[in-house]
């Protein structure tokens, strides 16, 4: 990896990716708080778009997980979609010789589930010798006892927990700017309660 600058222990926009888990339509609904993993992830997407961050999204046999959910797969483009088998996206080649190619230390792990796939690509990403970050609030499982070991086995292993609007400020970087006037409605809406989401939606068969 390149020497792309980095401030301490802070996130940079210039030496980050932003890397979406098998947030996908067959397992999305049936993990906890489904609608706002969903809604988090989708901001710390537009945010990464803004800001041109680069993305990715792992897909695991989506034959059978299906693709990622709509609200995300459609700010996607093809070539950012990540096939693997593997539950550690580091074990498969091509997906992490996509990875690696963005030449970004700092990898912003999202997605589920978080005891499966994510922790093990985020274990995986840490022995290569990147710098993952998990974003605490933008993994799930389908039972929050499983979530929240994951977060504990990752923390003990050295990875930095961190929240989808740490990851946005830090990005930012400062205030008083076009981006931040662009973004600051997506954080506020990412914080509130809202209508159902379209993962509730497909859950009551709406």
């Amino acid at each position: 990896m390149s020497g792309t600058p980095m401030t301490d222990h802070l996130i940079s926009r210039q030496a980050s990716c932003l890397l979406i888990v098998d947030l996908q339509e067959r397992l999305a609904p049936s993990v906890d708080r489904a609608d706002e993993l969903v809604r988090r992830i989708g901001l710390l997407l537009r945010a990464a778009r803004r800001l041109e961050v680069p993305v990715l999204a792992t897909e695991h046999y989506a034959r059978g997980l299906g693709a990622t959910v709509p609200e995300v797969r459609s700010e996607l483009a093809e070539d950012e979609i990540l096939e693997k088998i593997q539950f550690n996206a580091v074990a498969e080649p091509a997906a992490f010789e996509r990875i690696r190619a963005l030449d970004r230390p700092q990898v912003i792990v999202t997605g589920a589930e978080a005891h499966v796939c994510v922790l093990q690509t985020t274990l995986g990403l840490l022995g290569q010798g990147f710098r993952p970050l998990l974003v605490a609030d933008a993994i799930s499982s389908r039972d929050p006892a499983n979530r929240d070991a994951a977060l504990m086995r990752a923390r003990d292993a050295g990875v930095p927990l961190v929240t989808g609007e740490m990851v946005v400020f830090e990005w930012l970087e400062r205030g008083a700017t076009e981006a931040f006037r662009d973004l600051l409605p997506l954080i506020r809406d990412a914080g509130a309660a809202e209508a159902p989401s379209l993962v509730e939606a497909r859950r009551a068969g709406r």
